[in-house]
């Protein structure tokens, strides 16, 4: 039975999304922050190029660095899912036409089914963001509620693509239809647009979580995603995170970052190998 989805989502006031960011602490990474946003990463390949051997290559790194997951193409899940085998590596997958979700919701569907028979834990499926901006929030609902029987226990992580939405307001609405549909997360972009994570739609998206915790004491991950790449913009999302929603969501049940380059650099951070670390100290 199709759901019909009314939106009550409030208005953003932007003013006050600028007051929360600057109230983020502007002081340096702590090495304690660094090694938790370490722990919090989905180490990412989603290139046409990758192969068993990338993609094994890619699960011994996760391994190596204590990363929550790796995250890869459907056709790809057996390969990390065998590498990571007896380690607390998590497997996910994007699923259902990523990146751009532009075919029809049954084969999208079958993506996931998939992608989960092949060994993902985890599912990150985008919404269909034509259909959004074309005021369909009744399809943009009903995709996400498929989406999640299809995961049944399994997360999903639901990527809204916040560069494609145009507003503040538009990033709030599709929280929200994506945390009542079932989300299991809440994730920023795909990768594959100019645009990606930014403090303003992760604040407004922080923002919807707290309501819906407020109301049902239902928990939502978040997950900051494409172009995060260092040790200071990564602690600035679990700074806001903590601000808005506490510690608590710092753990990897309810917090991620989609990256591929960030665990090299939050590495040679706290080794002290940094151009920023170097810069610092008069190099």
């Amino acid at each position: 039975m199709k759901t019909t989805y009314m939106n009550t989502s409030p208005k953003i006031d932007t003013g006050e999304i600028e007051k929360v960011i600057q109230s983020i602490s502007k002081a340096l990474p702590t090495k304690e922050e660094m090694q938790l946003a370490l722990s919090l990463v989905d180490l990412t390949s989603l290139e046409g190029k990758d192969t068993s051997e990338t993609i094994n290559d890619l699960v011994k790194k996760a391994i190596q660095t204590n990363v929550a997951a790796v995250c890869v193409y459907p056709t790809l899940v057996k390969v990390a899912k065998i590498a990571a085998e007896n380690t607390p590596i998590k497997i996910a997958s994007v699923a259902g036409a990523f990146p751009s979700a532009q075919l029809p919701l049954s084969l999208r569907l079958d993506e996931a089914k998939y992608a989960i028979a092949e060994g993902a834990d985890e599912i990150d499926m985008v919404i269909s963001r034509g259909k959004f901006l074309s005021d369909d929030f009744n399809f943009v609902f009903n995709e996400v509620a498929e989406f999640k029987k299809v995961c049944g226990e399994k997360k999903l992580k639901v990527i809204l693509e916040t560069g494609e939405l145009e507003t503040l307001d538009n990033i709030r609405v599709a929280s929200d239809i994506a945390i009542q549909a079932g989300a299991d997360f809440i994730k920023t972009s795909t990768g594959k647009i100019a645009i990606n994570a930014t403090l303003p739609a992760v604040c407004v998206m922080l923002l919807a979580i707290k309501k819906q915790f407020n109301s049902n004491q239902k928990k939502v991950g978040i997950k900051p995603s494409g172009g995060i790449s260092d040790a200071k913009t990564a602690v600035m999302y679990l700074r806001l995170t903590e601000i808005i929603l506490g510690k608590e969501w710092l753990q990897p049940n309810l917090f991620r970052f989609g990256a591929s380059r960030l665990v090299d650099n939050l590495i040679a951070e706290m080794n002290g190998d940094s151009i920023l670390n170097k810069e610092t100290k008069g190099y």
